[in-house]
């Protein structure tokens, strides 16, 4: 009877205890909207009163919007960074292509440690840091994967002659073939995952690769911006048109599965303009002559204020994150990361670190810190980075750029007056904080990102030479293919295991079935688009072909109406490099811009 009593009795007490306690809170969503190459001008919230933005502006109205937030000059190295939370010269990604586009596989990414953490992930469009093993998207934490090849649609590793509409794409490791405009169906895939998810949290990274070149998109988007002198590019304008409908679509969703209360929406882009301002003087880092740009000098790629201070909105209604609130402080894309951990109460592990700094002290309030930090930027766009190449050191509105120019941007916004004469002692201490930060960060630039051959996650292996390490800018569009581009290169490989690999060479991609030596027909314009027809291929008079890899040199005779040209070597475990050659009748020699390997 006393057993009884005392069963019954803490059962209640129990039971009880488990009323009375809060029930463990729903871990937010998590929805990251990277637009490339939009600038901070080509917003209508943020001054620009001829684009048409209005779901854009209405999530403007209800975030926290930080009107001091710095990326790099450059798409590759920006996602690099707001991936990892690491600044981009640390993850190995400092250019877009010549193979310092690949991050390095020692990185963790945010959809790693939301995977980790329970969260369904998924990307949508652009991923832009490697499209082999172990660079990919899956490689790197995400479930679902939909994405175009390269840094763009139309460049050297994406389907042959995609144009943006009814395109075929990389989906979950297979290509296949999808129905209508690119923006559309990066959003109407993800909001397919979502509503897959039914109850269970999910990341999704929404990465469009508009407004990128080539400027194709509907006419109907572009109509609007036409016949006024002072749009650079309608079609670019259209592009984010398009962008805009399809973020208010998504939040319309989000509402009506009630979702959008506890979904965290993060609105950002890549880079400076790209198209929204036309610039006086120097191409990249002259001044305002057309278009918008926010007041600031230098578009996309350039190392002043418009190369790389961009839009970041954050939204969350349940977090209390839902009042318009201008957050002035000087912030950086690897913020975003360390702020999203502390947002989703995120587990990590303790050999974790970044390079950012949470932003959810700025979100209430809290300045401390802040003021004081130091915000480096830098466009290398080289094989080894070098000190001040394209740099601009950030605290507070003071900006030293290349190590000689010093403006403050409360008095000269534009930065055009150069007053380091007038503060020696600023620019020394500046000066002394650089090189403190390139002796910390520079060891790891020995740190090599080696595309994995013989590998049972990607077998066979498709190389690319977008990817070619080389003194020049290595063939990164299809046009480049078209063309008949003379350089060449060398692939950084490791080999997973000794073994019989087999090697085929082509000029043009396996999808198109041509000849080495075939010429190619132009690829048509699209009726009511701003689609026009490509340049038509040339032919090239193809002879031997040749591959260097470890000690193993072998030339071949080419038959010129196969489609590629096979060599088979054994080769041993370990870290290489791959170079090819193809060996025209005149002599000229050049890369094959397509190589598989295979272990057999």
């Amino acid at each position: 009877m006393k057993k009884t009593l005392f069963f019954i009795g803490t059962s209640i007490l129990a039971f009880l205890s488990f009323s009375c306690s809060k029930p463990e809170e729903q871990k937010p969503n998590v929805i990251l909207i990277m637009v490339d190459d939009q600038g901070y001008g080509d917003i209508g919230a943020l001054g620009n009163d001829i684009i048409k933005t209005p779901n854009i502006d209405a999530l403007h109205g209800v975030s926290a919007r930080f009107t001091d937030y710095h990326v790099s000059p450059t798409c590759a190295p920006t996602r690099a960074a707001i991936m990892t939370g690491h600044h981009s010269n640390r993850t190995g990604v400092w250019h877009t292509i010549n193979g310092r586009s690949l991050i390095l596989e020692r990185e963790t990414t945010m959809a790693q440690v939301f995977k980790e953490n329970g969260y369904s992930t998924g990307i949508f469009g652009k991923w832009h840091l490697g499209d082999n093993y172990p660079f990919r998207p899956q490689d790197k934490g995400f479930d679902e994967v939909l994405v175009h090849g390269g840094g763009g649609v139309e460049q050297t590793m994406d389907y042959w002659d995609n144009d943006y509409f009814d395109d075929t794409y990389m989906h979950n490791g297979k290509l296949e073939k999808f129905e209508g405009y690119c923006t559309d169906v990066w959003f109407e895939n993800a909001k397919q995952f979502i509503g897959q998810q039914k109850g269970k949290p999910f990341f999704c990274y929404l990465s469009t690769n508009a407004a990128h070149s080539p400027y194709f998109v509907e006419e109907k988007f572009a109509a609007p911006y036409r016949d006024n002198e002072d749009i650079p590019n309608a079609a670019f304008y259209g592009m984010i048109s398009n962008i805009d409908e399809n973020i208010g679509k998504l939040i319309q969703h989000l509402k009506s599965w009630e979702l959008m209360d506890n979904t965290i929406i993060i609105f950002t882009t890549d880079n400076g303009t790209a198209q929204g301002a036309e610039l006086d003087g120097h191409r990249l880092d002259g001044f305002l002559a057309k278009g918008n740009n926010a007041g600031m000098r230098g578009i996309k790629a350039s190392m002043y204020e418009g190369g790389h201070r961009v839009p970041l909105f954050i939204h969350w209604k349940n977090g209390g994150i839902d009042i318009g609130q201008d957050i002035d402080e000087l912030t950086a894309h690897y913020d975003v990361f360390p702020t999203l951990i502390e947002l989703c109460k995120l587990q990590t592990k303790t050999d974790l670190k970044f390079d950012g700094e949470s932003m959810v002290p700025l979100i209430s309030g809290n300045t401390e810190g802040f003021q004081n930090r130091i915000i480096i930027t830098n466009s290398q766009r080289t094989e080894i980075p070098e000190p001040w190449r394209r740099t601009s050191l950030m605290q507070d509105k003071w900006r030293l750029v290349n190590r000689t120019e010093l403006y403050d941007l409360k008095s000269d916004p534009e930065q055009r007056t150069n007053i380091a004469a007038q503060h020696p002692d600023k620019v020394q201490d500046f000066l002394a904080t650089y090189d403190r930060w390139w002796d910390e960060i520079s060891p790891g630039y020995k740190d090599q990102a080696y595309i994995i051959v013989g590998e049972e996650a990607e077998n066979p292996t498709k190389l690319y030479c977008h990817d070619w390490h080389t003194d020049k800018n290595s063939p990164w569009h299809q046009r480049h293919i078209r063309e008949g581009y003379i350089d060449n290169g060398y692939w950084l490989l490791k080999i997973a295991e000794r073994g019989t690999y087999s090697f085929k060479l082509r000029r043009w991609p396996e999808e198109t079935h041509l000849p080495l030596n075939a010429e190619v027909a132009p690829r048509p314009a699209i009726p009511n688009t701003t689609v026009s027809q490509s340049k038509p291929g040339k032919a090239l008079a193809i002879q031997q072909a040749r591959i260097k890899i470890q000690d193993i040199e072998l030339l071949k005779e080419v038959n010129p109406n196969n489609q590629y040209v096979e060599f088979t070597a054994e080769l041993e475990k370990g870290e290489t490099n791959l170079r090819t050659d193809f060996i025209l009748a005149d002599g000229t020699e050049l890369g094959a811009y397509y190589v598989e390997i295979k272990k057999l």
